[in-house]
């Protein structure tokens, strides 16, 4: 595990030499130190945080100032670990002009190491632009969420003939247009396989099955902490809102009952200053 931070040369290396990408995702400093710490190779500041932070019923409802003031927090927390920022819905669905703008706003004021959004074929000249003006990119092919209403839903992408010739076609177009890395959400697992063996740049699975160059998940799904929707390919592997409310009811019990703040809560203060207190505001704080 190298100490150095993440590049988009050390990430190709990775894929080369078919060692497994991890990746997830933080909206915070603490969560993203601790990502940052166990090792864990890239970081994607997602607009999920408009659903798992923020209580919104979908991506739609996160803006630019929303995810850079997110994305400043989480490139504090990450000195090896790379940190993609995800391009929120209306920050580059209109011109190549405001989508460089949006994206070198991530660079400048928040620090990322790359910019993600999910681009289609009307938007590959965008990603073009992007690169060329010394930006990483990082793909996004399969369920595009962004997308939900015109989708119909959250459904995999890629069960039928057309939709998987457009997983295809889109991939190869990215990584045409300089994508480093291409993230396949919600994909057949068979279908990423195949899309990942045509390709020579590292592609990241989130349920997109084992045949990727590496996976993704949603932290707090990963935590137990989001109820509200969890997607079929999420693993729990702890249940923290379990514990969260178990902890929070075990605090409101005792300081009910008083057994919190104990004696060793609390601070001191020495006999001569307290008599000081006593003789000057007529207090007796031994009574307190």
């Amino acid at each position: 595990m190298t100490e150095k931070k993440h590049t988009v040369r050390t990430l190709q290396q990775m894929r080369d030499k078919g060692e497994i990408i991890t990746m997830l995702t933080a909206y915070d400093y603490p969560t993203a130190k601790q990502i940052n710490d166990a090792g864990i190779d890239m970081v994607l500041v997602g607009d999920s945080c408009a659903m798992v932070v923020h209580g919104h019923p979908n991506t739609l409802n996160a803006t630019m100032d929303m995810m850079v003031l997110h994305c400043r927090a989480v490139s504090r927390g990450c000195n090896r670990t790379m940190v993609i920022a995800d391009m929120p819905f209306g920050s580059f669905q209109y011109s190549i002009e405001d989508t460089m703008k949006n994206a070198a706003r991530f660079v400048t004021e928040a620090k990322v190491d790359a910019v993600k959004f999910e681009a289609t074929p009307n938007h590959i000249e965008k990603t073009k632009a992007i690169v060329q003006m010394g930006i990483a990119v990082v793909g996004h092919v399969g369920l595009h969420p962004q997308a939900v209403g015109a989708l119909g839903g959250l459904t995999v992408q890629g069960k039928s003939v057309d939709t998987a010739r457009k997983v295809v076609s889109e991939a190869l177009a990215l990584q045409e247009a300089g994508a480093f890395a291409i993230i396949f959400e919600a994909v057949p697992a068979k279908l990423s396989a195949y899309v990942t063996r045509k390709l020579d740049i590292p592609t990241i699975s989130i349920g997109g099955g084992p045949g990727c160059s590496g996976q993704l998940l949603v932290t707090p799904d990963v935590l137990g902490m989001f109820d509200a929707f969890t997607p079929s390919f999420a693993k729990k592997y702890q249940d923290f809102n379990g514990l969260m409310k178990q902890t929070f009811a075990q605090y409101r019990d005792e300081v009910l009952s008083g057994a919190f703040p104990a004696e060793e809560h609390c601070y001191k203060m020495s006999d001569e200053v307290m008599e000081k207190i006593e003789a000057e505001f007529g207090l007796s704080l031994i009574h307190i």
